[in-house]
């Protein structure tokens, strides 16, 4: 075996160990997936007791082994006086069916991914979210990966949450390290970042860097993230994840909307 090949197993490995070792590594895979809980956690207000409009976006670690390195992400609102929540998310298995991988349908917005509980990573609520949830659903079904899907590097489900966010820079979103195809850029080279506070340049999802107000400094090495956010500090390693205080949420409470009709969105593709 050559040098270089020691090196990048070797490299494998400690990422490996790191993932696996992790206290904050929540894998449900154990139980199987048709008997792994899909229950809300209690992050995301109740539909019938909210008026305004929400939007929030969260992962939680992937389902079976893929949760040892990478989370799977969604988008949730709810229209003004909306009865549910509206989840967008790319789904591999839909590929298997026949179907597109897009998914836009009703859920829970907290619900566990497979037993895994989520973590929220933005939460935006009151006025002026109407308008942006009508710009997330344009972006949504803009996805130019429809028919396609790779665990690694991607085209992946983290790969739709970041093109959706580079088109909808109200979401200012800072999608963890454990994000894996969150840098694929197709055939482009550059971009902005996700959050759209800074650029970034990318090979493939494979060799890349990030430098952005919302994001900090990454590096992405073998389509596995490591970086340093000084701004919101925290330490980001692959596996592992963020590594520092709780994250800043912009949402800050508004007045109740008043009654008005919810929006309807554009017909629902069903799981």
């Amino acid at each position: 075996m050559s040098k270089k090949k020691k090196v990048f197993l070797s490299f494998l490995v400690v990422v490996a160990a790191l993932a696996y070792f992790n206290p904050h590594r929540n894998n449900a895979g154990a139980q199987g997936w048709r008997n792994a809980s899909r229950e809300p956690v209690g992050l995301a207000p109740d539909p019938a007791m909210t008026s305004e409009a929400v939007i929030q976006v969260y992962t939680a670690r992937a389902y079976s082994w893929r949760g040892y390195f990478g989370v799977h992400p969604w988008i949730a609102v709810k229209p003004t006086n909306a009865e549910a929540f509206t989840v967008y998310e790319v789904i591999g298995w839909r590929l298997r069916w026949g179907e597109d991988v897009v998914s836009i349908r009703e859920r829970p917005a907290d619900a566990r991914w497979f037993g895994n509980a989520p973590e929220l990573l933005a939460d935006m609520r009151g006025k002026g979210v109407d308008a942006i949830i009508r710009k997330i659903d344009t972006a949504a079904r803009s996805y130019p990966y429809t028919d396609q899907y790779s665990v690694y590097p991607g085209p992946n489900s983290n790969t739709f949450i970041a093109h959706v966010a580079r088109q909808v820079p109200e979401l200012k979103i800072d999608l963890p390290p454990t994000a894996i195809g969150k840098d694929y850029l197709g055939p482009s080279l550059f971009a902005k970042a996700p959050s759209g506070t800074g650029y970034q340049f990318n090979l493939g999802g494979l060799f890349g860097i990030m430098a952005s107000v919302k994001e900090g400094l990454e590096f992405n090495i073998l389509g596995l993230t490591f970086g340093v956010n000084p701004f919101d500090p925290a330490i980001k390693l692959p596996g592992i994840g963020r590594i520092g205080p709780d994250r800043k949420l912009d949402y800050k409470p508004q007045a109740k909307t008043a009654n008005t009709k919810p929006e309807k969105l554009i017909a629902e593709k069903p799981l």
